[in-house]
């Protein structure tokens, strides 16, 4: 989520100043005064006054001594990371999660249950409301130190107006006003935001991303999907949709894909592909050792099913993953040559892969885009794991409650009634100013 959109407005320079002192903690603590006025550029005795202020509200909290050989050593800082708590949703066809989290952030409670969809829209929002409630409660914390709530949707979303658009997975789901809902029944600030987009913000915050300002992360499973960040910011296209990978065209072009088009990267290189690629091989005689990891049922064995009997060298398998290997890398290369990342961050999921994987993709993207850019770019396994939807679901929150706002701004951008009476006024020869 861009920056400019969670600002909000205080009434005074001293809030503001506040405010930015708590970033400046979050982002560079454990921090000592010195610092916080070389980086600010704020008065000492108005640092003095106000980090006293935010360590009786709870706000900062001591965190040591600075290790400098010579002089005084002076007091360090820190965010007090118990001062409020976070919920994460993530929720799709399967599965609803909801986790409670401090403000570092670090997950203390996971609520998980099976999507209970036979009850219909109504039902799936219910119960996204009772998983999250019994997450807090695991964790221990008040509704009253509730501080935001972030949610990661699998499917399209107008993040603008917080309204869940539509879900492929759930075909019930549409034009839901999350948001809305969510703040009417916990009263805090919620943000709602793609899945891919929350996973990805989490892999970059948290993860292997290493907070690249330029990175493309890649989710793959039954769908092929990208967040793209460019410059710290990311993308997401008129109709927030930007990032549709798997609807790329891989140059297979008698190919279906479900989205009616073909030759789509997802129809060739997505999990489901794979696990067909697996099947028409096997009628034409061959055999593989990923029959046994599904029973001995060809009509069971899963795109990761093929990928985990590669690893372990099956011939069939091998064959198969170097095909949509051969796929991801062309539309990669074509995403490096349009964007120029600094990484690109796979889903962790695809680790199943092994390093020669890696380092597959990693040669056809440098024969694929130009030398000048590839020449430092990384290509890497996420880390977070499964917890990265609600871990940067969590992020939206948390963004916003250490955003630094601006001060109010002057009536007339705000209140253009204001500006239409005064004008009317004038019109009618009244020179007073209505109030």
């Amino acid at each position: 989520m861009d920056k400019t959109e969670l600002m909000s407005y205080v009434t005074t320079q001293r809030e503001r100043d506040k405010a930015v002192i708590l970033s400046v903690v979050r982002s560079f603590g454990p921090v000592s005064q010195v610092e916080i006025r070389h980086l600010t550029h704020l008065r000492s005795s108005s640092i003095s006054q106000l980090v006293n202020e935010l360590l009786q509200e709870g706000r900062l909290k001591i965190s040591g001594r600075s290790d400098n050989p010579t002089g005084r050593k002076q007091i360090l800082l820190g965010v007090n990371e118990e001062q409020g708590f976070l919920l994460g949703i993530e929720f799709d066809s399967e599965t609803v999660v909801a986790g409670a989290m401090d403000l570092s952030p670090r997950i203390r409670s996971l609520a998980k249950e099976p999507t209970i969809r036979d009850r219909g829209l109504t039902g799936v929002v219910e119960q996204l409301k009772r998983c999250s409630r019994r997450a807090l409660e695991q964790a221990g914390v008040p509704l009253c130190r509730l501080r935001g709530i972030g949610i990661a949707d699998v499917g399209l979303v107008n993040r603008r107006t917080g309204t869940s658009v539509m879900s492929s997975q759930l075909e019930f789901w549409r034009d839901v006003p999350l948001v809305r809902l969510f703040e009417e029944e916990f009263h805090v600030p919620v943000f709602l935001e793609n899945a891919t987009r929350c996973r990805a913000s989490a892999e970059r915050m948290l993860g292997a991303g290493e907070s690249s300002d330029d990175m493309i992360y890649v989710e793959y499973g039954a769908g092929i999907g990208a967040a793209i960040f460019s410059g710290g910011r990311v993308l997401e296209g008129r109709h927030t949709s930007a990032g549709e990978f798997g609807h790329t065209h891989a140059g297979a072009a008698g190919t279906a894909c479900k989205c009616g088009s073909f030759g789509c990267l997802e129809a060739v290189a997505g999990s489901p592909a794979l696990a067909s690629r697996f099947r028409e091989i096997l009628r034409e005689g061959a055999s593989s050792s990923a029959l046994a990891l599904a029973g001995g049922d060809a009509s069971r064995v899963t795109g990761w099913d093929v990928l985990e009997a590669a690893r372990s060298g099956d011939k069939v398998c091998l064959l198969i993953v170097e095909e949509m290997s051969r796929h991801l890398a062309v539309g990669l290369g074509n995403l490096v040559n349009l964007l120029d990342p600094a990484r690109i961050v796979l889903d962790q999921r695809l680790e199943i892969c092994g390093p020669e994987f890696l380092d597959q993709l990693r040669r056809a993207i440098r024969l694929q885009a130009l030398t000048h850019i590839t020449e430092d770019l990384v290509v890497c396994y996420g880390t977070v794991g499964v917890e990265a939807g609600v871990l940067g679901a969590g992020l939206l929150s948390l963004e916003a409650l250490f955003a630094i706002p601006e001060l109010k701004p002057p009536r007339f951008l705000v209140e253009p009634k204001a500006v239409s009476a005064m004008q009317e006024q004038r019109s009618a020869g009244n020179s007073s100013i209505p109030t």
